[in-house]
């Protein structure tokens, strides 16, 4: 059994640990609120581009564009030519990392020949692990993703499918809901789908004019939607990280309070124990020299 030394030692490290959950609690919420601060910045001007190509779609039905399905095709197959996977660069963030990989590996079954692009350490790891091979790794993007990463990212992705070698491109991310629960994405990022852009709200009235055409506009606009879609991508996993890590640190948190608990309550136990051993000790010694003294006063 443990001595009082050893249990108070016990308290000391768990103590200590404890504070680092705490710290790192502290910093993934500080990284959170950072993070949604920029996405909410850039937010509107997305939100236009993704207006006007709807804009452009309720002017001309008929549109034809690379980025896009044709009105009529039936030959989607949802097989990936390519996928962006985002993970965390480090673990300790509950089942974070292991939902996406979990994702990705789903998705990337549907087609042996799958190009596969990594943001993420975590991820990197596991597929080089698994032999998994890996197309790209763009390194150091999970822990800062900024626009500038975005479009590096997007213009990969674009020069893979502009020239043929990719029919189908897949984005698999994390998304933060409201209820700060997260959920694992899985998204086509080409070919767009016509459907999606259909906004009966906008105005369709005439004196618009797209120069130097419509088709032109529509296929300039799109890598700048796409570009905004994997910055969103990229913050709402790195979100969703950081509110997995605040989770996580908060339960480590709470059972490091509950092992101090029990360790305190062995500790006042074991101590009572020994005071009680020398109350009694004490007690007895008394009691020894008492009876002493009356046996040598009888004897006097």
């Amino acid at each position: 059994m443990a001595n009082t030394k050893e249990i108070k030692d016990r308290i000391k490290s768990v103590k200590d640990t404890q504070k680092i959950a705490s710290a790192m609690y502290l910093i993934s919420s500080a990284k959170m609120r950072k993070a949604k601060a920029a996405l909410d910045s850039t937010r509107p001007f997305f939100s236009s581009l993704k207006a006007e190509i709807s804009r452009i779609f309720g002017y001309f039905d008929d549109i034809d564009s690379k980025y896009f399905y044709s009105k009529d095709y039936k030959g989607r197959t949802d097989k990936p030519d390519a996928c962006l996977v985002v993970t965390a660069d480090k673990g300790l963030s509950g089942a974070y990392n292991q939902n996406v990989i979990k994702k990705a590996e789903k998705l990337l079954g549907l087609n042996d020949d799958t190009k596969l692009f990594v943001v993420g350490e975590y991820g990197r790891q596991y597929f080089l692990r698994h032999s998994i091979p890996i197309e790209q790794s763009f390194v150091y993007t999970a822990q800062n993703p900024t626009m500038q990463r975005a479009r590096e990212i997007c213009r990969t992705l674009l020069d893979l499918y502009e020239s043929g070698e990719a029919d189908e491109i897949y984005i698999i991310y994390t998304d933060l809901q409201k209820n700060a629960s997260e959920s694992v994405q899985t998204a086509r990022l080409l070919p767009l789908e016509r459907e999606d852009f259909t906004d009966s709200r906008l105005s369709k009235k005439s004196g618009y004019e797209f120069w130097p055409s419509a088709k032109k506009v529509l296929n300039s606009i799109v890598p700048a939607f796409l570009t905004g879609f994997i910055y969103s991508a990229l913050v709402d996993s790195f979100c969703s990280e950081q509110n997995a890590r605040m989770a996580a640190m908060s339960a480590a948190n709470d059972n490091a309070q509950e092992i101090i608990d029990n360790l305190s309550g062995a500790y006042n136990r074991l101590r009572q124990a020994e005071i009680t051993r020398e109350i009694t000790e004490v007690s007895a010694g008394a009691k020894a020299q008492k009876q002493k003294r009356e046996a040598r006063d009888n004897r006097a």
